[in-house]
């Protein structure tokens, strides 16, 4: 007989269906005849980078952007895309790393000269040619070099046989704030793009929209977007007036564990921080920051759910459980399940950042390996 497996005690419950739904409502926003790409960096925000690619191709997303050549080689040879789309690294490439870019067929972003006249050598000794996006920085501060420097990259690139530009893209500062910035990025962008595709007459890949601008700022979707936490369910800030009907993709769970009865006055977890007005029950639940649960959250009045019900977390926040104060006319039981955030109960990934300080992005990314991915 096969050995049991062990029942989980957190999980991250990640509905594929919300995906979908997240990917059409951002369809519906940016009309026809532009080009979406999934943005999976970072393992899908925690999703899983595997899944989610496989279930935005189903739904007509051929290109896809990562962190690095590591996340690319990943995505590529994971055997999630079955199609031939194409995988932008938005990260610049150490020296070392471009054999792996054509090895694997990896698109590049090209930021210099050095990295143009490198990558030119070395395309040539494999007799391959290397794909890249030029990227421009137009205020983010980042990667990428400032128009004028920009245009002379694209023309030096015009006398390297061995590379193909694709593309150009730019990354929007504040694009849910500071609008009139972003405009003038978006404006720095577009005069060099139009100066170089009029002078050259080559048309190239255009791209800057994150998922602010998709939401603040129409004129910039282009020929591509690249929306990141929209995806996901999440706006990327509340200033935005813009709102889609977003869905959480992740649900955090987890069981619990131990419940015991208490005296006034007990205190609960590391620095006594909590202590307990009036007699009540007291349950440990199997998730804490090692789980992605932060600590910054202890004390800061987070509520989670158990059977169709909000309690509070209480004390401080350990590395494997956190304590919930249940009251006295709670039903729960060890092994139900209590959910940390998510699409059920009030509390989601966002209303988790705003209470420790930090953004949704940070949330979904900090769920750990240890609660194990479910897809539904």
């Amino acid at each position: 007989m096969p050995a049991p497996t062990p029942e989980p005690m957190a999980e991250a419950i990640v509905s594929l269906q919300h995906l979908q739904h997240n990917l059409s409502e951002i369809q519906k926003r940016t009309g026809e005849g532009v080009r979406i790409m999934g943005v999976v960096k970072a393992n899908a925000y925690g999703h899983d980078v595997h899944k989610v690619s496989e279930t935005l191709e189903q739904n007509g997303v051929s290109d896809f952007g990562v962190a690095n050549i590591q996340e690319a080689i990943d995505l590529q040879t994971g055997g999630a895309l079955k199609k031939a789309s194409s995988i932008l690294a938005f990260a610049s490439p150490l020296p070392s790393q471009i054999p792996l870019y054509l090895q694997h067929g990896i698109e590049m972003t090209l930021c210099n000269r050095e990295t143009l006249l490198a990558a030119e050598s070395i395309a040539a000794a494999t007799g391959k040619k290397l794909t890249v996006h030029i990227k421009v920085d137009t205020g983010m501060g980042r990667l990428g070099l400032p128009p004028a420097a920009a245009m002379e990259l694209l023309r030096a690139s015009e006398q390297c046989r061995r590379i193909e530009v694709k593309g150009m893209y730019t990354h929007f500062a504040d694009s849910s704030g500071d609008m009139e910035f972003t405009r003038r990025q978006l404006s720095d962008f577009l005069s060099l793009t139009t100066e170089y595709e009029h002078a050259s007459g080559k048309r190239l890949l255009k791209h800057a929209a994150n998922s602010g601008a998709i939401l603040s700022l129409p004129e910039a979707n282009l020929d591509m977007v690249r929306p990141g936490i929209t995806l996901y369910g999440y706006h990327p800030a509340k200033e935005t007036d813009t709102r889609l009907n977003l869905k959480p993709v992740m649900q955090v769970e987890a069981k619990v564990v131990f419940l015991k009865t208490v005296p006034a006055g007990t205190t609960i977890s590391y620095g006594r921080t909590w202590t307990a007005p009036a007699i009540t029950t007291i349950a440990t639940v199997a998730a804490g920051y090692a789980d992605g649960y932060p600590r910054s959250l202890s004390g800061k009045g987070a509520t989670v759910t158990a059977n169709g019900q909000s309690y509070p977390q209480v004390g401080t926040i350990t590395m494997d459980q956190i304590m919930v104060n249940l009251g006295t006319r709670s039903t729960a039981k060890v092994g139900d399940r209590v959910i940390l955030f998510g699409w059920e109960g009030p509390s989601t990934a966002e209303t988790i950042a705003d209470l420790s300080g930090t953004i949704s992005y940070e949330i979904l990314c900090a769920v750990s390996r240890r609660a194990g991915r479910v897809f539904r």
